[in-house]
């Protein structure tokens, strides 16, 4: 009898032992990580850069707020001005990104893709990520990485003209500023420890590959600057250099990348140039504009398309929508309709089945956009649709 009473003792004592234990570890376990990395594109325009001066351009000081909060609906119907939930906040003022960086890590969101320009021998809109995103206290949630937009820029801005024809600054470097560039941007962006690496290397992404082999002259060119900047890279430290290319019309076919040169293949170009993967920038890059559902399906039809043409890994792109005619006071442009969130999150299971499928490279999903609110495609929260969009990505994206 005294033998069972001891037994029981210690058997009540083990168990509430082992209770103690788990609990501790429960308090002390680190959250799930998130398996898929849903990386959005940020456009650093709303914030009052100085050199907004030097193209005539938004002179109330709060950079491209000025065009959405004064756009104006060209129809019945016309989801226009879009109204931001936040309010036309400095994306340069760190206190504003604490808040963004908290909702996107929060919903699923945790890379931001920066658009990065650099014209007339320096960086524009960098405060942006500068100051905004790298100066937030809890920047360190979410990884970054940057998007070269190397375009011309035009008077495409200058909300109170159709005529977007003049060029201010264009796109294409030579080599001494393209190795200028690549001395900044590892030093100040890579060497960032929540800078977005994939197998250890940094990822850059170009938007026009054309632009910046026109700018150095030939790909022969093109293919030794980008190999300088491996080079680089490796000398500060990393394995490599990921170079991401934006697959739209932008690609040549040629390896001469004269027009109508077809002897060889867009493939070729990426493979010549030393590129690792493709992802796309926007769905209006490639298909033409049509009701919500419909453009998503037909974009999303491509993917096969890409996967067989290009060697290299495609990460599967979603974009929210696309209207430009807050850039435009005069007549209607092309526009996609119907966009909505139900479609939305259709699409993004889409980009995650595609991932799952391709268990051989890293689950890398890309979304135009956290701010694009000019172009009609956000994350962020407006009035119409509240949180549903960042929303759809914590239901198909978020931990577990």
């Amino acid at each position: 009898m005294e033998v069972n009473k001891k037994k029981q003792k210690f058997v009540k004592y083990l168990f509430t032992t082992l209770a103690f234990i788990t609990c501790i570890m429960a308090a002390h376990a680190q959250p799930a990580e998130q398996q898929y990395d849903v990386a959005a594109y940020v456009w650093p325009a709303y914030q009052p850069d100085a050199r907004f001066k030097d193209i005539g351009v938004f002179k109330d000081g709060k950079g491209e707020w000025e065009a959405i909060y004064n756009a104006k609906p060209k129809f019945p119907g016309h989801n226009q001005p879009h109204v931001p939930l936040w309010g036309y906040t400095n994306e340069a003022d760190p206190k504003v990104m604490e808040k963004k960086i908290d909702a996107a890590t929060s919903h699923g969101v945790n890379v931001f893709i920066y658009d990065w320009y650099w014209y007339d021998g320096k960086p524009w809109l960098e405060n942006g990520v500068d100051k905004g995103f790298l100066g937030a206290k809890n920047n360190n949630k979410m990884k970054f990485y940057l998007m070269w937009a190397n375009h011309d820029h035009s008077s495409y801005l200058d909300y109170t003209t159709d005529d977007k024809s003049k060029i201010y600054w264009h796109g294409g470097v030579d080599r001494p500023t393209f190795d200028k560039m690549v001395a900044h941007i590892i030093k100040d962006y890579f060497s960032k420890p929540n800078y977005y690496k994939i197998n250890g290397e940094p990822v850059f992404s170009i938007y026009e590959l054309s632009t910046f082999i026109n700018g150095l002259g030939s790909i022969d060119a093109a293919k030794e600057a980008l190999a300088y900047f491996t080079q680089k890279t490796k000398e500060a430290g990393f394995p490599g250099l990921h170079l991401q290319g934006v697959l739209w019309g932008a690609i040549p076919s040629g390896l001469s990348a004269t027009p109508g040169d077809k002897t060889s293949t867009q493939n070729n170009v990426v493979l010549n140039l030393g590129l690792k993967s493709l992802t796309n920038y926007q769905w209006c890059h490639y298909v033409p504009m049509d009701r919500y559902d419909r453009w998503g399906d037909k974009a999303i039809e491509g993917w096969a398309k890409f996967n067989k043409d290009f060697t290299v890994p495609f990460f599967p792109h979603v974009s929210i929508s696309w209207d430009p005619n807050p850039r435009y006071p005069g007549a209607l442009q092309g526009m996609v309709t119907e966009a909505n969130p139900k479609d939305f999150k259709r699409f993004l299971l889409q980009a995650k089945a595609y991932a799952d499928a391709h268990p051989d490279q890293p689950k890398l999903i890309t979304i135009n956009a956290w701010n694009e609110w000019a172009e009609g495609s956000y994350l962020e929260p407006d009035k119409q649709h509240g949180y549903d969009y960042l929303d759809a990505v914590k239901e198909v994206f978020g931990k577990k």
